[in-house]
């Protein structure tokens, strides 16, 4: 048994059982990713997948057990060579964040420039992609970390630590009729067309819920995954906006007006999720510290190693 055997074994799901993929992800040849895995099954005495013909189409079920056994190998031998690395190289490096467009663009412009300013030798990285997406780089090992709303919490792999706080904001164009509510409600907001998120994305899950609650169903006109999209429509009279309150700006956005409304849809919590048992450079508990001043190293380890169940806001 050896190292390749079982990177081949892993590849070969991940690249859902197409060992040609596999061998490329690998960059070696398909006959010695297929002869390695025969190998291991043979040493083994069992078979990690299931076969027509020549073609593996699955896991059998001793092999979703060996799959289990060789993610933890693996990681423990991704975790030695970061160690290497880290103690080789404090402040240099890559880093790998996976995100929303809505966190890409308005909640780390000003944490990935100080974090950049303290260590300019780190190759930065932005991925993009909804929860569920970015969720799943990290647990591929394309990142190091994401960052994404509540919905990334209970993903099984991850450990998901809450960052900050923020509330939606409905926009609309100056002199708009609900500028005179003196407390705008869901009755009054539902009355226009609305324009808002993707239901993958950034709290629409409570926006169509605090709706659900009052029997109430609004005219989605519009749904995107960018709240710039969003406010270009509605500067164009289509209808009224839905979004992150952090993604508005009174200067930048000189042609609309914001209304908070928390008090409608509650309160959200953007948080950070790192990949259980993994191994962190000095650089990523920093950028966490730099994105959330809740958070720190020491309290961050405590949960990476179970000594601290959880951590909330």
């Amino acid at each position: 048994m050896n190292l390749h055997q079982l990177r081949f074994v892993r590849e070969a799901v991940r690249q859902n059982f197409n060992l040609t993929e596999a061998a490329k992800a690998l960059y070696t040849s398909q006959p010695g990713v297929s002869k390695a895995i025969i190998e291991l099954e043979e040493e083994l005495g069992i078979d990690i997948f299931t076969r027509h013909g020549k073609r593996i189409r699955g896991l059998t079920e001793p092999g979703r057990a060996v799959l289990k056994s060789v993610e933890l190998i693996m990681q423990e031998i991704d975790g030695l060579k970061q160690i290497g690395k880290e103690f080789a190289a404090q402040d240099s490096g890559s880093f790998t964040i996976a995100t929303t467009h809505t966190q890409a663009r308005y909640a780390l412009p000003k944490v990935v420039h100080a974090f950049t300013q303290k260590y300019p030798k780190v190759r930065l990285s932005l991925l993009q992609g909804n929860p569920r997406q970015v969720a799943d780089m990290v647990l591929k090992d394309q990142a190091d970390l994401a960052l994404a709303t509540e919905s990334i919490a209970d993903i099984d792999g991850l450990i998901s630590l809450p960052c900050y706080q923020w509330e939606h904001v409905v926009v609309v164009p100056p002199e708009h009729p609900l500028l005179k509510s003196k407390s705008v409600t869901l009755e009054e907001i539902a009355a226009y067309p609305l324009i808002t998120y993707d239901s993958a994305f950034t709290g629409r899950a409570k926006i169509d819920h605090a709706f659900s609650v009052r029997h109430l169903k609004p005219d989605v006109l519009l749904e995107a995954i960018d709240a710039d999209v969003i406010k270009t429509y509605v500067e164009l009279g289509l209808g009224v906006g839905i979004i992150a309150g952090m993604a508005f700006d009174s200067e930048r956005d000189k042609g609309l007006r914001a209304i908070p409304v928390g008090h409608l849809f509650g309160t959200n919590v953007s948080r950070v999720a790192l990949k259980q048992g993994g191994y962190l450079r000095s650089y990523v508990y920093s950028f966490i510290e730099l994105l959330s001043p809740t958070l720190n190293r020491k309290l961050v380890e405590q949960i990476m190693s179970g000594e601290r169940e959880s951590y909330e806001l």
